[in-house]
């Protein structure tokens, strides 16, 4: 069983930067991988970044490849999304999870997740 709350969220202007945090506890921490992904009003949720359980593999989807970076320190448990040059089409609620099946590899579909937060809001002005 695994446990994730999210932070970080906020209204901010486009161009700006945010950092979103992804707290867990449970399992051990660095024996699964994690993603990030977002919701945004009438669209189904979608894959931003995903981590493997030691940080050496990282995923994007490509809307937000080279604005975006996901890393975890797994000694606070804890997954980071940084996310520069922030667009108002980001806005989103964005949502960390758990794959606990996974550790060396993490994947981009949402239907691997076993483990979810309640999610965060972003919302970007233009």
């Amino acid at each position: 069983q695994v446990h994730v709350v999210e932070s970080g969220g906020g209204l901010v202007q486009a161009g700006d930067s945010l950092r979103l945090s992804c707290a867990a506890s449970g399992r051990t921490f660095s024996s699964y991988s994690m993603g990030w992904f977002r919701q945004a009003p009438g669209k189904e949720r979608g894959f931003v970044a995903a981590i493997n359980w030691d940080s050496s593999r990282t995923y994007y989807a490509d809307s937000v490849k080279g604005r975006f970076g996901i890393s975890r320190d797994n000694a606070k448990l804890t997954m980071y999304l940084q996310m520069n040059s922030l667009k108002p089409e980001d806005t989103a609620v964005y949502y960390c999870a758990a794959d606990t099946a996974r550790w060396a590899a993490a994947s981009k579909d949402p239907g691997a997740y076993e483990y979810w937060g309640q999610g965060t809001q972003v919302t970007v002005s233009s």
